[in-house]
């Protein structure tokens, strides 16, 4: 029986944390307010870079000590940016749970680097930024974002870009790191076998340091663009990328967008694993996700396949979207889509850093508590109504972006510009 609860620190840090008493470790996430979109122009990366630098060292630690803090113990420590947050975040077995929360602690309060840690960690991160470029599973998102969302802070690269890294100044990423590791800026979530209170008088001496965060972060929502866009790459095989528009994070009808996405390519039953590799077998790897910020949100559809195949891929997937468009679903797809993603997230309750995941994001978008039974109470709400009325008023194929890469893909480029998602064009 799990148990949820929540302090204010005078200082704004909020503590939230989640009692797992049948659990043998404990998963603490501190969470940083602040991503890729949050950035000036000439500092994008700069999120990214903090938090590189942060595990170089501390007024109390080396990287090594840092590094030995909880793996001596047999527990975890890592970290990781997005577009709108950094969390860092440890698992330790239950005993070893002061320790994960000192360690945490450190890295967000006491951050101190010597100048030759700053230049070799920023050969880490240019390296960094070059492998990915070696990674077209992932760098296609990163095109995908530059393009539907052009001109928008939410289009930028996590890792920054080689130009704006190199000129990075150690002043810079010190001046970043007292303005937002503060305050209210803060969250401090916990999950397993632990007590709130304990944890609470913990975080009071260890985050008192912080000051009270008074500085107003506006965002403001992207416009969608229906990008269609060509990298040529010498690789192996084609990589391709259809999305659309989709709900936010704070969107009523968010959990029909989830139905749809598992639906689409959530899974070996979903329409366009079966249509693309199990009828034709045209892609190895052919799935979709449902990429959600605070404003907005898209559906990407991935495959990956031979050049000669690209045409074809991209027009079962358009077939299918289509398809879905027009007839909409059936009520027993819509029971068994609600079935699997009940059972997902009933497995994921079992996992203390799932739920400290969760507490963190539900603490960072709605300020409150989202139990797994409250979730599944509305996914068990969702009707064929409220799917429909997703599918007619967000599923707008108008709107469908397309990104190709791959080796000799410029000769599609005009074709792919000119391609009609919606099967008007198609049916005249």
């Amino acid at each position: 029986m799990s148990q949820f609860k929540k302090s204010i620190l005078p200082n704004g840090v909020r503590v939230v944390t989640e009692s797992m008493s049948h659990s043998k470790s404990v998963s603490i996430g501190a969470w940083v307010l602040v991503g890729t979109r949050d950035e000036n122009e000439e500092d994008v990366g700069i999120s990214h870079f903090t938090e590189h630098l942060v595990f170089k060292g501390t007024k109390k630690r080396n990287a090594l000590q840092i590094a030995k803090s909880l793996e001596s113990l047999g527990g975890e420590l890592n970290a990781y940016t997005t577009r709108e947050y950094t969390c860092y975040h440890s698992l330790v077995l239950n005993e070893d749970w002061k320790e994960g929360l000192e360690v945490l602690s450190d890295l967000v309060c006491n951050m101190k680097i010597s100048n030759k840690d700053f230049e070799l960690e920023k050969k880490v991160i240019l390296q960094e930024i070059a492998m990915s470029d070696d990674t077209p599973e992932e760098i296609i998102y990163d095109y995908l974002f530059e393009s539907v969302y052009a001109r928008h802070p939410l289009g930028r690269q996590i890792l920054g870009k080689s130009g704006t890294v190199q000129r990075m100044t150690q002043k810079r990423i010190f001046d970043f790191y007292k303005k937002y590791y503060q305050g209210s800026n803060l969250i401090i979530s916990a999950s397993g076998a632990i007590s709130h209170n304990e944890l609470v008088i913990e975080c009071q001496k260890l985050f008192k340091s912080r000051k009270k965060f008074t500085l107003d972060v506006r965002r403001r929502a992207p416009i969608w663009k229906a990008a269609r866009v060509v990298y040529e790459k010498d690789m192996e095989q084609a990589h391709i990328l259809v999305a659309l528009p989709a709900t936010s994070f704070n969107d009523k009808y968010r959990f029909e967008a989830f139905i749809i996405n598992s639906l689409l390519g959530g899974g070996m039953t979903s329409r366009l694993y079966q249509a693309v590799r199990e009828r034709q077998g045209l892609a190895y790897s052919v799935f979709s996700t449902l990429n959600t910020q605070t404003d907005s949100g898209n559906i990407a559809i991935y495959a990956g396949t031979d050049i000669k195949n690209v045409k074809k891929v991209i027009q079962i997937v358009a077939d299918e979207l289509i398809r879905l468009k027009k007839n909409k679903i059936k009520q027993s797809d819509l029971n068994m889509f609600k079935t699997q993603v009940r059972g997902q997230l009933l497995m994921g309750s079992d996992d203390v850093e799932n739920r400290m995941s969760s507490l963190g994001v539900n603490e960072m978008i709605f300020g409150e508590y989202r139990s797994v039974d409250r979730v599944i109470h509305e996914i068990n709400k969702i009707t064929l109504k409220s799917v429909n009325y997703y599918l007619n008023n967000y599923f707008d194929l108008d709107k469908a972006a397309a990104i190709i890469m791959g080796p000799e893909v410029n000769v599609l480029k005009t074709w792919i510009e000119n391609f009609d998602f919606t099967g008007r064009k198609r049916r005249r």
